[in-house]
């Protein structure tokens, strides 16, 4: 018998002589361990072996989990929770942001005017500027020439006028592109919108700049067609840096797993060729988009991947659109904007399309996920889905179908949510980010009765998920937490207090009910022994501290699949 082995036996007889376990990976010790697992609520400690957890009890009892070669971390009374889940973002949207220039904190228009000069005194002529993350609404003031509310090209076409400048608004549900832009994408007074979009003019029919929804695809084929002699290295090398760095941004903030609300099929070959390479450090949940009905019916089965053991790409959902959002007046509503008389939002993609998107799902084993914002955008989904179920005569519940974003609803379809077994996923910091000018849009009778409901559908039994829409706002869940909890908005006003939701629920919704949506709570989503050791520890106690406390909190580990992910610069 070889030494080694011998050594081994006599180690494991010893170990089950003296009751011992077998030592574990890596140990969290003397914590307050939250483990959204109803028979077994807290802990003080855990024990990782592998990528499972293997135990979970007092730190005495874990404390025997540790070997020669265990890790351990000392808690020291932090926080310990299931590494969050964003159940709604857009993955390599989030890496393409850190790489344009980023609008959200600019203060006003010419602030914006100022960052395109700046890049445009370095740039080629004809390179592209890009940027995304403005919007109107958060601006200390607005120029004196604007048209719905929006400022017109003509400074940005000033700053920048050899180069063309495409400026992404928050939403991702309108731009404003400069003259230069207009000009190769070939649009003038003339141009038609297209279906699902508008090209916004002023009094004299010129274009303004702003292109409303569909209407952005124009200049997004022109950009890029501008990339197509890019060679197939550099390509794959852009698209390895786009993950890195949505990747780098998510376990900072504690995401463990992501849901990507739409990635088309050449994207996905690209993140399962990672996955199989080993090269994904965070968890992906994808939901199939920018394919027909036709390209998914003949190729859907071979992008199903439902994930086993320590796995990070999972997909098993399709990704539809009915409508816009409220900031760019493009959510579908049945009563016209308090602030636009003349529009009741748009719809994006055909009705009839989308039944047949839920027809093939249910053919081929796949989930739904339908955006839908606006009443009418909410109530025509709810329509699609319950009339899909009744003709496949199947168990909706069993389905997990999902509405992404429900932000306005009528009341009539509140309780319908519950009947059909459709989750809500919302984002609570959509919420507090919209609140202070949702009543300009929707006046105070329609917000009040059906805009962000998450207390009345938690309430009526619906499981409710919550994710940040990444790059529209923050990845940080934490900063979703306080959302949810205190219903708090950026500009200090408070949005129908009585909606929010109590600190356990939602952690839940960061968690388990997003485990759920996604169809495995049998793997994450909660701490338990047998499931992923994807664990998040905090700085404090969010479920006890002051409310005003939890936005200074941060993320001091992130631990994917026992490995330790992300380390705050002061715990390494």
């Amino acid at each position: 018998m070889m030494p080694g082995v011998t050594a081994a036996l006599v180690f494991f007889t010893l170990t089950v002589a003296c009751g011992r376990p077998e030592p574990a990976d890596l140990v969290l010790l003397d914590g307050r361990v939250v483990t959204v697992d109803e028979s077994r609520p807290e802990a003080e400690a855990v024990a990782v072996r592998g990528h499972e957890i293997v135990a979970l009890g007092g730190t005495s009892r874990i404390r025997r989990y540790i070997g020669d070669r265990t890790r351990t971390i000392d808690l020291a009374g932090r926080l310990a929770v299931p590494g969050f889940i964003d159940g709604h973002g857009h993955f390599t949207s989030l890496g393409q942001a850190k790489m344009v220039l980023d609008l959200n904190d600019a203060e006003r228009w010419e602030d914006i005017v100022a960052m395109v000069a700046e890049a445009a005194r370095t740039a080629e002529p004809g390179e592209w500027i890009l940027g995304r993350g403005w919007h109107q609404e958060k601006w200390a003031s607005l120029p004196e020439r604007t048209v719905d509310g929006v400022p017109t090209h003509h400074d940005l076409s000033r700053a920048a006028p050899r180069n063309p400048v495409d400026l992404g608004h928050a939403s991702g549900h309108a731009a404003m592109v400069n003259a230069a832009a207009l000009r190769v994408a070939g649009i003038d007074r003339n141009t038609p919108d297209p279906p699902g979009g508008e090209i916004v003019r002023d009094v004299r029919g010129e274009p303004t700049g702003l292109l409303r929804e569909t209407a952005q695809r124009i200049v997004d084929r022109v950009y890029a067609h501008s990339r197509e002699s890019l060679t197939r290295d550099e390509l794959e090398a852009e698209f390895r840096q786009i993950v890195e760095l949505a990747t780098d941004e998510a376990l900072a903030k504690g995401v463990t797993t992501f849901h990507d609300a739409g990635s088309s099929m050449a994207d996905i070959d690209r993140l399962r060729a990672l996955d199989d390479a080993g090269e994904l450090r965070l968890r992906l949940y994808v939901m199939v988009r920018y394919a027909t009905n036709e390209e998914m019916e003949a190729r859907l089965d071979n992008y199903l991947i439902i994930p086993q053991g320590n796995d990070h790409l999972a997909v098993r959902c399709i990704k539809r659109q009915i409508d816009g959002a409220l900031g760019a007046h493009g959510a579908w509503l049945f009563e016209p904007y308090e602030d636009l008389s003349t529009g009741t939002g748009l719809n994006l993609e055909p009705v009839e399309d989308i039944a047949g998107t839920c027809e093939l799902a249910i053919r081929h084993g796949f989930q739904v996920a339908t955006h839908a914002i606006g009443d009418r955008g909410n109530r025509e989904v709810l329509d699609l889905y319950e009339a899909a179920f009744t003709r496949a005569g199947v168990d909706s519940r069993s389905l997990r179908w999902r509405i992404e974003h429900a932000q306005h609803l009528h009341p009539e379809d509140v309780p319908r949510f519950a009947e059909l077994g459709v989750i809500a996923s919302m984002q609570a910091n959509h919420c507090t980010s919209d609140g202070p000018w949702v009543l300009k849009r929707l006046g105070e009778r329609r917000a009040e009765e059906g805009a962000y409901l998450w207390r009345t559908l938690w309430d009526l039994g619906v499981v409710i998920t919550n994710g940040t829409d990444v790059p529209v706002e923050d990845i940080d869940p934490l900063a979703n937490f306080y959302a949810a909890v205190t219903r708090h908005c950026w500009d200090g006003s408070v949005f129908y207090p009585e909606e929010a939701l109590t600190r356990t629920e939602a952690l839940r919704s960061y968690t388990l009910n997003n485990a759920f949506a996604a169809f495995e709570e049998h793997l994450k989503g909660s701490l338990e022994p047998g499931k992923l050791a994807d664990i998040v520890v905090l700085s404090d106690d969010i479920l006890t501290i002051p409310a005003e406390q939890i936005p200074d909190v941060t993320v001091d580990y992130t631990i994917v699949g026992g490995t330790i992910a992300y380390a705050r610069e002061t715990n390494r």
